[in-house]
């Protein structure tokens, strides 16, 4: 029998120690690696480390318990304490993980700013070179320019240096020293040609280039992404569409249509032309051309619909791009045929997440009856759920607490109907959030114990788990005690085992 943390006694007055407590006595390795990946988290939240680290170390899976105590020794750097979180990264067995975690716990004592103490945690790593970017990151942010530059110099993996490069010049132009952020994107982009993996070297001059656009510098774009294109033009794989689709893009946000659109005439994949159609759309609404973004978003679907399954790479992504187009007509004005588009989606997910997007844009759009339309498409209640909340969210951001609160009512009058339990607990606890947002505790109240009732209903015992603690989350949020009726039902599940 393995070591146990929590007693019982605990477990029957808190609910994340009743989660933890469920957690730890679940025989199946997945089931208790799932439920500590609920639970850990949040005793990190709470500055729990040593039982964080105590329930991660427990468990069976090496993979689930490397990837915890990485998250662990994290939290330890952010509470300085480096020797801890550098000794929960030695014990971590896996090579590759254990080295994921110095880099992690370096870059966190970077960005903290002490330089001195994560040169130490990189000199001692075999591939220090992103600990070294992120302590040069941050000696810039301090505005030690000249430290900054020598740690650089210490980086001999490019793709390391111009990640760095690009982060420092982001802050320049965030506080508008476009100038010297130009210098640094120079140095970036011939940084970028040493990198040897080419998809990761194109990638990394369309960040270029964008930066350069974002800097006002839309000359020095273009260069950057014509680089990037002929780099793309000779890949023999299926990533070349996509990376000349992000140099069409960026070509037309530089104010190059021409290069854009002779970009674009390279690319072969339907799903990759209509992502660039999409965004083609996008800008010339932006620019107040609202016939041709219309007519461009449908010269978008027509290409995507034409296109044969044997002609599909990734049906994921052509269904996810079809939900983005559905979406997008409604943003444009033109709800009717985003619901029609919608409905033509053979993912029922995609479905069910474009419908809950056009409602969405049309709740913020004031047409209420229209967005009232979309959701009653949606076929699942648990779904439909869901699209409730997330526009009751939308009424709250526009200032009608009222209409917030009437959806949320309707959504945890409709959570009822949900026959599966864990999905309906998960559905209790958003609901219950959203009331504490809007200072109805009672009520929030109310539903967490309802909630309550419906996890002892629960069969599965890392579901139980998780679903508990996650309504632990929620009195947290709230800062609810526990009352007699709660402390009831805790014994009752603990009792059970």
């Amino acid at each position: 029998m393995p070591d146990l943390f929590i007693p019982i006694e605990q477990a029957e007055n808190d609910l994340l120690a009743c989660a933890a407590f469920l957690g730890e006595r679940i025989k199946s390795s997945d089931g208790h690696a799932e439920a500590m990946n609920a639970v850990v988290p949040r005793y990190l939240a709470k500055g729990d480390v040593d039982l964080a680290a105590e329930l991660a170390n427990a468990i069976d899976d090496p993979f689930s318990r490397d990837k915890l105590l990485i998250v662990v020794a994290e939290k330890c750097a952010d509470l300085d304490d480096d020797e801890y979180a550098l000794q929960l990264a030695e014990a971590i067995e896996d090579v590759g993980m254990q080295a994921q975690a110095f880099e992690r716990v370096g870059l966190v004592i970077a960005a903290k700013g002490h330089a001195e103490r994560a040169t130490e945690v990189a000199d001692a790593m075999a591939h220090p070179d992103f600990v070294y970017a992120g302590i040069a990151v941050n000696q810039a942010a301090g505005g030690n320019d000249a430290g900054s530059d020598a740690t650089l110099e210490r980086i001999e993996f490019s793709t390391a240096r111009v990640t760095a490069l690009q982060q420092i010049a982001s802050a320049q132009i965030e506080n508008n020293k476009a100038e010297k952020a130009v210098n640094l994107l120079d140095r970036a982009a011939e940084s970028a040609l040493g990198i040897e993996h080419d998809e990761e070297k194109i990638r990394a001059l369309c960040d270029i280039g964008n930066l350069f656009t974002e800097a006002k510098r839309n000359d020095r774009a273009v260069v950057t992404f014509d680089k990037a294109r002929e780099f793309a033009e000779v890949l023999d794989n299926y990533h070349r569409d996509f990376f000349l689709v992000t140099c069409a893009l960026g070509f037309l946000f530089a104010g190059s249509n021409d290069l854009a659109d002779r970009t674009l005439d390279l690319v072969t994949d339907k799903t990759q032309m209509a992502s660039a159609l999409l965004g083609f759309a996008r800008d010339h609404w932006k620019k107040e051309e609202k016939d041709d973004a219309i007519d461009t978003l449908e010269e978008a679907h027509a290409i995507l619909k034409s296109q044969r399954e044997t002609e599909t790479r990734d049906s994921r992504s052509r269904n996810g791009l079809l939900a983005s187009i559905a979406a997008q007509f409604a943003g444009f004005g033109k709800s009717d045929r985003g619901v029609e588009i919608a409905l033509e989606n053979q993912d029922p997910n995609e479905q069910t997440a474009a419908l809950s997007q056009i409602a969405q844009v049309l709740t913020i759009q004031k047409e209420d009856d229209l967005a009232r339309q979309a959701i009653n498409q949606i076929a699942e209640d648990a779904d439909r759920l869901f699209a409730l909340v997330s526009i009751s969210d939308a009424k709250d951001e526009m200032g009608e607490p009222e209409a917030a609160e009437s959806l949320l009512e309707e959504a945890a009058t409709l959570a009822e109907t949900v026959p599966q339990l864990g999905l309906r607990s998960s559905a209790l606890n958003e609901i219950a959030s959203r009331f504490v947002g809007l200072g109805k505790n009672d009520r929030a109240r109310s539903i967490c114990l309802e909630n309550l009732n419906v996890i002892a209903e629960i069969r599965d015992e890392s579901s139980q788990a998780v679903s508990l603690a996650h309504l632990s989350g929620i009195y947290g949020q709230a800062d609810f005690e526990l009352a007699d009726a709660e402390k009831t039902a805790l014994k009752n599940l603990t009792r059970k085992l």
